[in-house]
């Protein structure tokens, strides 16, 4: 065990909670602001992966891929929070969980009908297929990119939510939206804005996961899971318990698969190392929500006041 391989595994978290924090955000502007459940965010981040692979497999740009993806994206969320989801943000929360669910299985057919059962696949920018020299040793150029984009991102919200009047307005109707209605501010026309802003950073981290993972139907399920695991150890409504959140549980599920099973080789019987190593480490970050849920159960980063 080297110190470049703890350190490649550690970047690799933090690249998994960067993808992690942009779908945590947009879940918890949805969540914890508008207070609606909506289980079909993970299919909002599987459209804009198959948005950006067929065009960027169909132009040959990695660009036009992301042009394409996240406006498209967002505008995918818009329409179906118009046609399918407006009517249900004063209904119960089981309504909610139900009408989202029937549209993760719709998306999930659809994807198949309009582009085939056959995952698809695009290469990563020729601008970004190299290595970056850090610390002395090779990082993948692109795993670093998205580092850096999530990282601009985490500004762009803070700088959204905290220094601007669609912010505030974000924050006061979260607070009192009825107040805020009487006072003149259209909220069902904020609630498109904040379900749209939502749906392009899942779009958009779709768009980045893309050229690591497949693209391919039902791949918004798994992340949905990791994304709910990373809002309640941040604590809902909370951006920046999204982002710090978001990071630990990537580091927490990366370091944990790579080196528990390497660990518990040297402790026990190989055998039994190798069946239970590997289904140990895709616990870690349930045994960590469950902990967090112990002692501090509105979240380590709850909104503040």
């Amino acid at each position: 065990m080297t110190a470049a391989l703890v350190l490649t595994q550690v970047l690799n978290g933090l690249q998994l909670g960067v993808l992690l924090f942009l779908l945590a955000a947009g879940l918890t502007l949805v969540f914890g602001i508008m207070d609606f459940v909506n289980l079909a965010h993970g299919s909002l981040y599987m459209v804009g992966a198959y948005l950006a692979a067929a065009t960027a497999s169909a132009t040959g740009s990695f660009l036009l891929g992301a042009l394409v993806a996240v406006p498209g994206t967002m505008l995918v969320g818009i329409v179906v929070d118009r046609i399918a989801l407006s009517g249900l943000y004063r209904r119960d929360h089981l309504d909610q969980v139900l009408a989202t669910f029937g549209l993760v299985l719709f998306f999930n057919e659809a994807v198949r009908i309009v582009w085939g059962p056959s995952p698809l696949y695009f290469e990563t920018p020729q601008w970004l297929s190299g290595t970056v020299e850090l610390f002395g040793f090779g990082y993948a150029a692109y795993r670093l990119a998205i580092i850096v984009v999530g990282l601009a991102v985490a500004v762009f919200l803070a700088w959204l939510i905290h220094g601007t009047r669609v912010g505030m307005l974000i924050r006061a109707g979260a607070s009192n939206a009825p107040i805020v209605s009487a006072l003149g501010v259209d909220i069902r026309r904020l609630n498109m804005l904040i379900f749209g802003l939502g749906a392009g950073l899942a779009g958009l981290a779709g768009l980045m996961a893309g050229p690591i993972f497949s693209v391919q139907s039902g791949m918004g399920e798994t992340i949905l899971i990791q994304t709910l695991v990373v809002i309640i150890v941040g604590g809902i409504g909370s951006i920046r318990g999204a982002f710090l959140a978001a990071l630990i549980v990537g580091v927490v599920d990366t370091l944990g698969r790579v080196f528990l099973p390497i660990w518990m080789a040297r402790a026990m019987e190989p055998a039994i190392a190798q069946a239970a190593g590997p289904a140990l480490a895709s616990m870690l970050i349930y045994l960590l929500m469950a902990g967090v849920l112990a002692f501090r159960p509105a979240g380590l980063f709850p909104v503040r006041g």
